[in-house]
Protein backbone atom coordinates (compact mmCIF):
# COMPACT_ATOMS: atom_id res chain seq x y z
CA UNK A 1 0.00 0.00 0.00
CA UNK A 2 1.47 3.27 -0.97
CA UNK A 3 2.67 5.87 2.14
CA UNK A 4 0.00 8.48 2.11
CA UNK A 5 2.09 11.36 3.49
CA UNK A 6 4.50 10.68 0.19
CA UNK A 7 2.96 13.44 -2.17
CA UNK A 8 2.92 12.96 -5.92
CA UNK A 9 4.78 15.73 -8.02
CA UNK A 10 2.69 18.27 -9.90
CA UNK A 11 4.23 20.38 -12.43
CA UNK A 12 3.38 24.16 -13.07
CA UNK A 13 1.74 24.65 -16.66
CA UNK A 14 0.46 28.36 -15.34
CA UNK A 15 0.26 31.47 -13.30
CA UNK A 16 -1.81 34.41 -12.67
CA UNK A 17 -1.39 37.00 -10.82
CA UNK A 18 -4.49 37.41 -9.18
CA UNK A 19 -3.32 40.68 -7.10
CA UNK A 20 -0.82 41.99 -5.53
CA UNK A 21 -0.15 39.46 -3.39
CA UNK A 22 -2.42 36.14 -4.35
CA UNK A 23 -1.58 34.18 -7.76
CA UNK A 24 -3.54 31.17 -9.11
CA UNK A 25 -1.52 28.08 -10.53
CA UNK A 26 -2.44 26.00 -12.52
CA UNK A 27 -0.90 22.42 -11.93
CA UNK A 28 -0.98 18.84 -13.86
CA UNK A 29 0.41 15.53 -12.09
CA UNK A 30 3.66 14.23 -13.75
CA UNK A 31 3.10 10.48 -13.42
CA UNK A 32 0.76 8.98 -16.54
CA UNK A 33 -1.30 7.45 -14.31
CA UNK A 34 -2.42 10.34 -12.23
CA UNK A 35 -3.24 12.40 -15.41
CA UNK A 36 -6.81 12.80 -16.06
CA UNK A 37 -7.44 11.41 -13.07
CA UNK A 38 -7.67 14.08 -10.46
CA UNK A 39 -11.49 14.33 -8.71
CA UNK A 40 -12.49 16.30 -6.21
CA UNK A 41 -16.10 17.97 -4.34
CA UNK A 42 -16.05 21.89 -4.08
CA UNK A 43 -14.24 22.82 -0.40
CA UNK A 44 -12.14 20.25 -0.18
CA UNK A 45 -7.86 20.82 -0.17
CA UNK A 46 -4.69 19.40 -1.09
CA UNK A 47 -1.47 19.72 1.49
CA UNK A 48 1.12 21.47 -0.91
CA UNK A 49 4.58 21.08 -0.29
CA UNK A 50 7.74 22.39 -1.75
CA UNK A 51 10.62 20.07 -1.90
CA UNK A 52 12.83 20.42 1.44
CA UNK A 53 10.84 23.91 2.72
CA UNK A 54 7.92 22.44 3.88
CA UNK A 55 3.83 21.83 3.15
CA UNK A 56 0.64 23.72 3.84
CA UNK A 57 -2.67 23.07 3.22
CA UNK A 58 -4.27 25.02 0.58
CA UNK A 59 -8.12 24.76 -0.59
CA UNK A 60 -8.96 23.98 -4.55
CA UNK A 61 -10.09 26.76 -6.75
CA UNK A 62 -10.84 24.90 -9.86
CA UNK A 63 -13.86 23.70 -11.54
CA UNK A 64 -14.30 19.80 -10.65
CA UNK A 65 -15.25 18.85 -14.30
CA UNK A 66 -11.42 19.87 -15.32
CA UNK A 67 -9.82 16.24 -13.91
CA UNK A 68 -6.50 17.22 -16.42
CA UNK A 69 -5.59 19.91 -14.44
CA UNK A 70 -6.38 21.84 -11.43
CA UNK A 71 -5.98 25.11 -9.83
CA UNK A 72 -5.15 26.80 -6.16
CA UNK A 73 -5.20 30.35 -5.40
CA UNK A 74 -2.59 31.38 -3.10
CA UNK A 75 -1.78 34.19 -1.18
CA UNK A 76 1.68 34.85 -0.73
CA UNK A 77 1.45 35.92 3.28
CA UNK A 78 3.54 33.73 5.37
CA UNK A 79 7.16 32.39 4.87
CA UNK A 80 5.85 28.84 2.83
CA UNK A 81 3.28 30.19 0.92
CA UNK A 82 5.62 33.68 0.13
CA UNK A 83 7.98 30.83 -1.55
CA UNK A 84 4.88 29.49 -3.76
CA UNK A 85 5.14 32.90 -5.05
CA UNK A 86 8.11 32.13 -6.58
CA UNK A 87 7.02 28.99 -8.45
CA UNK A 88 7.21 29.82 -12.29
CA UNK A 89 5.92 27.81 -15.56
CA UNK A 90 7.79 23.75 -15.45
CA UNK A 91 8.23 24.08 -11.48
CA UNK A 92 8.04 21.11 -9.54
CA UNK A 93 5.57 21.03 -6.41
CA UNK A 94 4.33 17.89 -4.15
CA UNK A 95 0.50 17.17 -3.60
CA UNK A 96 -1.70 15.10 -1.30
CA UNK A 97 -5.10 15.00 -1.82
CA UNK A 98 -7.96 15.73 -1.80
CA UNK A 99 -8.89 15.75 1.58
CA UNK A 100 -11.97 16.92 3.38
CA UNK A 101 -15.71 17.16 3.71
CA UNK A 102 -16.76 20.40 0.84
CA UNK A 103 -19.54 22.26 0.36
CA UNK A 104 -23.05 20.48 0.71
CA UNK A 105 -23.97 20.79 -2.87
CA UNK A 106 -26.30 17.74 -2.78
CA UNK A 107 -27.63 19.07 0.02
CA UNK A 108 -28.21 22.58 -1.63
CA UNK A 109 -30.05 21.39 -4.77
CA UNK A 110 -33.62 22.36 -4.84
CA UNK A 111 -33.31 25.61 -2.68
CA UNK A 112 -31.64 29.19 -3.09
CA UNK A 113 -28.06 29.45 -2.31
CA UNK A 114 -26.49 32.41 -0.61
CA UNK A 115 -22.67 32.92 -0.66
CA UNK A 116 -21.02 35.35 1.03
CA UNK A 117 -17.16 35.98 0.74
CA UNK A 118 -14.60 37.94 2.19
CA UNK A 119 -11.06 38.28 0.32
CA UNK A 120 -9.19 34.97 -0.31
CA UNK A 121 -12.63 33.24 1.11
CA UNK A 122 -13.22 33.59 -2.96
CA UNK A 123 -11.45 31.36 -3.75
CA UNK A 124 -12.56 27.82 -2.11
CA UNK A 125 -16.04 29.16 -3.05
CA UNK A 126 -15.10 29.44 -6.34
CA UNK A 127 -15.32 25.14 -7.19
CA UNK A 128 -19.22 25.48 -5.79
CA UNK A 129 -19.77 28.22 -8.05
CA UNK A 130 -19.04 26.05 -10.80
CA UNK A 131 -21.02 23.42 -9.93
CA UNK A 132 -23.70 25.60 -9.31
CA UNK A 133 -23.32 26.99 -12.74
CA UNK A 134 -23.13 23.79 -14.71
CA UNK A 135 -26.29 22.42 -12.93
CA UNK A 136 -27.94 25.93 -13.09
CA UNK A 137 -31.66 24.21 -13.31
CA UNK A 138 -30.72 21.90 -10.04
CA UNK A 139 -30.85 25.06 -7.71
CA UNK A 140 -32.66 28.02 -7.16
CA UNK A 141 -31.99 31.75 -6.56
CA UNK A 142 -27.99 32.32 -6.17
CA UNK A 143 -26.95 35.39 -4.59
CA UNK A 144 -22.97 36.35 -4.55
CA UNK A 145 -22.02 38.71 -1.59
CA UNK A 146 -17.99 39.71 -2.15
CA UNK A 147 -15.95 41.97 -0.13
CA UNK A 148 -12.67 42.89 0.34
CA UNK A 149 -10.28 45.31 2.15
CA UNK A 150 -10.06 47.47 -1.42
CA UNK A 151 -10.78 46.93 -5.44
CA UNK A 152 -7.41 46.06 -6.16
CA UNK A 153 -7.63 43.37 -3.45
CA UNK A 154 -10.61 41.49 -5.09
CA UNK A 155 -9.94 37.72 -7.06
CA UNK A 156 -11.32 36.42 -9.97
CA UNK A 157 -12.73 39.85 -11.42
CA UNK A 158 -12.52 39.10 -14.88
CA UNK A 159 -15.33 36.31 -13.90
CA UNK A 160 -17.70 38.54 -12.42
CA UNK A 161 -19.97 40.16 -15.76
CA UNK A 162 -20.74 36.11 -16.79
CA UNK A 163 -21.36 35.15 -13.24
CA UNK A 164 -23.86 38.03 -13.09
CA UNK A 165 -25.57 36.48 -15.80
CA UNK A 166 -26.25 33.54 -14.14
CA UNK A 167 -27.03 35.08 -10.39
CA UNK A 168 -26.98 38.43 -8.22
CA UNK A 169 -23.40 39.88 -7.37
CA UNK A 170 -22.94 42.77 -4.78
CA UNK A 171 -19.66 43.57 -3.64
CA UNK A 172 -18.14 45.93 -1.23
CA UNK A 173 -14.92 47.51 0.18
CA UNK A 174 -13.64 48.57 3.03
CA UNK A 175 -11.85 51.53 1.41
CA UNK A 176 -12.66 52.48 -1.90
CA UNK A 177 -11.08 55.88 -1.62
CA UNK A 178 -8.09 55.43 -4.05
CA UNK A 179 -10.38 54.30 -6.90
CA UNK A 180 -12.97 56.93 -8.20
CA UNK A 181 -14.09 54.34 -10.38
CA UNK A 182 -15.44 52.11 -8.14
CA UNK A 183 -19.42 51.64 -8.65
CA UNK A 184 -20.44 49.59 -6.10
CA UNK A 185 -20.81 49.36 -1.95
CA UNK A 186 -18.46 50.06 0.40
CA UNK A 187 -18.31 48.93 4.00
CA UNK A 188 -18.15 45.40 5.39
CA UNK A 189 -19.57 42.24 3.83
CA UNK A 190 -22.38 41.69 6.48
CA UNK A 191 -23.68 45.36 4.86
CA UNK A 192 -24.10 43.89 1.72
CA UNK A 193 -27.24 42.12 3.61
CA UNK A 194 -29.44 45.38 2.98
CA UNK A 195 -29.03 44.60 -0.50
CA UNK A 196 -29.98 41.12 -0.78
CA UNK A 197 -32.74 39.27 -1.79
CA UNK A 198 -32.13 36.22 -0.54
CA UNK A 199 -34.60 35.11 2.72
CA UNK A 200 -34.31 32.41 5.19
CA UNK A 201 -36.82 29.95 3.97
CA UNK A 202 -35.11 26.84 2.05
CA UNK A 203 -31.88 28.74 1.76
CA UNK A 204 -28.72 27.22 2.00
CA UNK A 205 -25.41 29.55 3.39
CA UNK A 206 -21.96 29.24 1.91
CA UNK A 207 -19.51 31.47 3.36
CA UNK A 208 -15.67 31.36 3.52
CA UNK A 209 -13.09 34.52 4.62
CA UNK A 210 -11.21 35.63 8.09
CA UNK A 211 -12.47 34.34 10.94
CA UNK A 212 -14.05 37.25 12.78
CA UNK A 213 -15.84 37.93 9.19
CA UNK A 214 -17.59 34.53 9.21
CA UNK A 215 -18.43 34.74 12.60
CA UNK A 216 -20.39 38.40 11.74
CA UNK A 217 -21.94 36.96 8.71
CA UNK A 218 -23.39 33.73 10.22
CA UNK A 219 -24.77 35.56 13.51
CA UNK A 220 -26.14 37.75 11.61
CA UNK A 221 -27.98 36.03 8.84
CA UNK A 222 -29.50 34.52 12.46
CA UNK A 223 -30.47 37.09 13.42
CA UNK A 224 -31.99 37.36 10.61
CA UNK A 225 -33.67 34.19 10.88
CA UNK A 226 -31.18 31.79 8.50
CA UNK A 227 -30.96 28.44 10.24
CA UNK A 228 -27.19 28.12 11.57
CA UNK A 229 -27.47 24.43 10.52
CA UNK A 230 -28.01 25.63 6.83
CA UNK A 231 -24.84 28.35 7.31
CA UNK A 232 -21.54 26.09 6.45
CA UNK A 233 -18.32 27.64 7.39
CA UNK A 234 -14.94 26.51 6.25
CA UNK A 235 -12.27 26.08 8.89
CA UNK A 236 -8.97 25.77 7.43
CA UNK A 237 -7.39 26.02 10.78
CA UNK A 238 -3.96 23.85 12.51
CA UNK A 239 -3.86 21.09 9.70
CA UNK A 240 -0.89 19.17 9.29
CA UNK A 241 -1.29 15.42 8.03
CA UNK A 242 -4.63 15.53 6.22
CA UNK A 243 -5.63 11.99 7.33
CA UNK A 244 -6.82 12.02 10.96
CA UNK A 245 -3.46 11.25 12.27
CA UNK A 246 -1.68 13.45 13.96
CA UNK A 247 -4.80 15.29 15.73
CA UNK A 248 -3.45 18.85 15.51
CA UNK A 249 -6.53 20.19 13.98
CA UNK A 250 -9.15 18.43 16.19
CA UNK A 251 -12.34 20.48 17.21
CA UNK A 252 -14.53 18.38 19.61
CA UNK A 253 -14.67 14.68 18.54
CA UNK A 254 -14.54 15.95 14.85
CA UNK A 255 -11.46 16.41 12.97
CA UNK A 256 -11.25 19.68 10.75
CA UNK A 257 -8.72 17.34 8.17
CA UNK A 258 -11.55 14.74 7.20
CA UNK A 259 -15.14 16.33 8.89
CA UNK A 260 -14.26 19.43 7.47
CA UNK A 261 -12.80 21.87 6.52
CA UNK A 262 -16.44 22.91 6.08
CA UNK A 263 -18.72 22.38 9.24
CA UNK A 264 -22.32 24.10 9.35
CA UNK A 265 -21.90 26.98 11.92
CA UNK A 266 -24.10 24.99 14.50
CA UNK A 267 -21.47 22.66 14.80
CA UNK A 268 -18.92 25.18 15.62
CA UNK A 269 -20.57 28.11 17.46
CA UNK A 270 -20.43 26.78 20.87
CA UNK A 271 -16.75 25.19 20.76
CA UNK A 272 -14.03 27.64 22.79
CA UNK A 273 -12.44 30.06 20.68
CA UNK A 274 -9.19 28.81 21.59
CA UNK A 275 -10.62 25.86 19.26
CA UNK A 276 -11.89 27.17 16.56
CA UNK A 277 -10.46 30.85 16.65
CA UNK A 278 -12.96 33.68 16.28
CA UNK A 279 -15.95 31.55 15.23
CA UNK A 280 -16.41 29.95 18.77
CA UNK A 281 -17.58 31.66 22.30
CA UNK A 282 -15.12 33.33 24.31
Amino acid sequence: MANPLIPHSAVVLDVVAENADTSTFTLQFTEEEKKGDFAFQPGQFNMLSMFGVGEAPISISSDGCSPDTFTHTIRHVGSLTKMFSRLKKGDLIGIRGPYGTGWPMDEARGKDVLIVAGGIGLAPLRPAIYEILRNRGDYGKVELLYGAKNPGEMLFTRYFDDWSKDFTVHLTVDDSSEHADWAHGTGVVTKLFEMMDSTPKDTVVMTCGPEIMMKYVASGLQQRGFDPSQTFVSLERKMHCGIKKCGRCQVGTSFVCQDGPVFPYSAVANQPAKIVGALGRV
